[in-house]
């Protein structure tokens, strides 16, 4: 079973490797197989121990030869490999019967999460198992799988059904998942349209990954990457939904950075841990407002250039004290109050902003905002399926995003909100999350993945580390206890923003 870890594992410092044990066949042309897998697993940092199924004979033109290995000389390079203690596995092309039934037995005995790229058919559209090979691999493979990666065919093939609609996708995922797949991905590069889109069906959510078709040749292996790159982000300890996106990611990287092979077709080119090239998340939890664009900007185009210290309170009596004292950004998040106590507390507060010519977001009560006229509005991920963003963008307040992974970070960025808060940077007492902090290490990725979205930094920030957080440079450090909690609010304040400024400077 995949183990839901939520972790930040790319920014931890690693003194070793983690490992996935890829079961496949071997590429004579080194476009596909074992040898992207290898390729891709080692693009994430991952070691990639291999157990070769068959030897082809291949190239980008032709599949002229599948010599399988026996199930035995299979199982003893597997038993091998197993001395590394592999996080997980993936599977790949299955050359005979004798090689599913072992596997059948033996993967459930490792108790290890399984990825399985099910190649039931070459890039030129040859078929390459039997009707009895695939009878054998739905009935007693499938159940031992916690993630199958089939593309459009395959999944056809698989389950028996059409898949020319969403709807039939939804039908097909049904009928793998009957057989025992926990999870299926469809993967859509096959489907017509200016868009690859994967549809993706896990324990926790349904959704799609939408990124623009590339005007590249060089797509050999293209199935095993995807499933390669799947297997390593989960071997480095993301949590399946994030593990997706991320191999989305660096699909659309590698596909952008493919080149040919003296002068033939060639592969995609793994560039890495993913840093850009974020897919449109759709998952039916959000409706972006039709045809609106970006929601308005906190930052530049008339506003200042960044957010500064954002102090998060929960009176507006709070805003007395601090605005004053040059706070330019709060956050109004209250949590015991209901009806027009409430309204009226939202309202002063909004009052008090717009008499200091600062930005006031209102957590939650997104209704209520726009009534006071707020300048904007901050929500959580869980907020999303109720608050009406068409509303809340017609009335011309800003948003904001909590978001603590790259699936929550694609899910906000179909938005286009005014910004993100990534976190949590450093360890909170204020409520537990189940979220890994991220660190300096992790805020520096996400600016470096979210170039054009101003960031706030939120989570364990005081005097002992704002400087370090604000040469970052983060649009915003949000504070809570560090004031609210001081034994002299406002002296700590005042230290607090000199301290942003110093480093500020210091980086200029």
């Amino acid at each position: 079973m995949i183990a839901p870890p939520l972790t930040h594992s790319f920014i931890l410092a690693r003194r070793q490797k983690p490992v996935v044990l890829t079961i496949s066949a071997s590429d004579s042309s080194g476009l596909a197989g074992s040898q992207m897998d290898a390729r891709c697993l080692q693009g994430l940092g991952v070691h990639a121990a291999q157990a070769m199924t068959a030897v082809t004979a291949q190239n980008s033109g032709e599949f002229s030869a599948l010599n399988a290995i026996s199930a035995s000389q299979l199982e003893s390079q597997i038993d091998a490999a197993l001395a590394l203690k592999p996080q997980l596995i993936k599977v790949g092309m299955l050359a005979s019967g004798e090689q599913v039934a072992m596997l059948a037995k033996k993967l459930p005995a490792l108790k290890l999460p399984v990825v399985y790229n099910p190649v039931l058919q070459t890039s030129s559209g040859r078929v390459v198992v039997d009707e009895c090979l695939l009878a054998q691999i739905k009935k007693t493979l499938l159940p031992g799988c916690d993630l199958i990666t089939p593309n459009l065919p395959e999944a056809e093939l698989l389950s028996g059904l059409s898949a020319d609609t969403g709807q039939a996708k939804n039908s097909v995922a049904d009928a793998l998942q009957s057989m025992g797949a926990k999870a299926v991905v469809i993967c859509g590069g096959h489907s017509a349209g200016p868009f690859a889109e994967d549809f993706c069906y896990t324990p926790a959510a349904n959704f799609s990954l939408r990124s623009p078709k590339l005007a590249t040749s060089h797509l050999r292996g293209t199935g095993c990457a995807f499933a390669s790159f799947i297997a390593g982000a989960l071997a480095l300890g993301y949590e399946l939904r994030d593990a997706l996106v991320i191999a989305k990611m660096a699909m659309q990287e590698g596909l952008a950075a493919g080149l040919p092979i003296n002068g033939e077709q060639g592969h995609l080119q793994p560039l890495g841990f993913p840093t850009k090239a974020w897919p449109q998340l759709i998952d039916g939890v959000i409706n972006p407002p039709a045809n609106s664009g970006p929601f308005a900007a906190c930052v530049g185009g008339g506003e200042a250039a960044s957010l500064g210290l954002y102090p998060i309170v929960d009176r507006a009596s709070w805003l007395e004290r601090l605005l004053p004292l040059g706070v330019t950004t709060v956050q109004l998040r209250i949590k015991d109050l209901t009806g027009q106590s409430l309204a009226d507390e939202i309202h002063r507060a909004v009052a008090l902003s717009q008499r200091y010519g600062a930005r006031l977001f209102i957590n939650d009560y997104w209704q209520l905002a726009i009534a006071a006229g707020a300048y904007g509005v901050h929500l959580g991920q869980e907020d999303l399926h109720s608050a009406d963003l068409a509303a809340i963008q017609r009335a011309d307040l800003r948003l904001g995003l909590s978001s603590h992974s790259h699936f929550e970070v694609a899910r906000a960025l179909t938005l286009q909100p005014s910004y993100l808060a990534c976190g949590p940077t450093f360890a909170t007492t204020t409520k537990k999350m189940p979220w890994q902090v991220h660190g300096l290490a992790g805020l520096a990725y996400w600016l470096q993945a979210l170039p054009s979205t101003p960031l706030v930094a939120i989570a364990g920030i005081d005097e002992h580390n704002i400087a370090e957080v604000a040469a970052t440079g983060v649009s915003a450090i949000a504070v809570i206890t560090a004031i609210t909690r001081a034994a002299d609010p406002e002296q700590k304040t005042q230290r607090l923003l000199e301290l942003i400024n110093q480093a500020r400077r210091a980086d200029a």
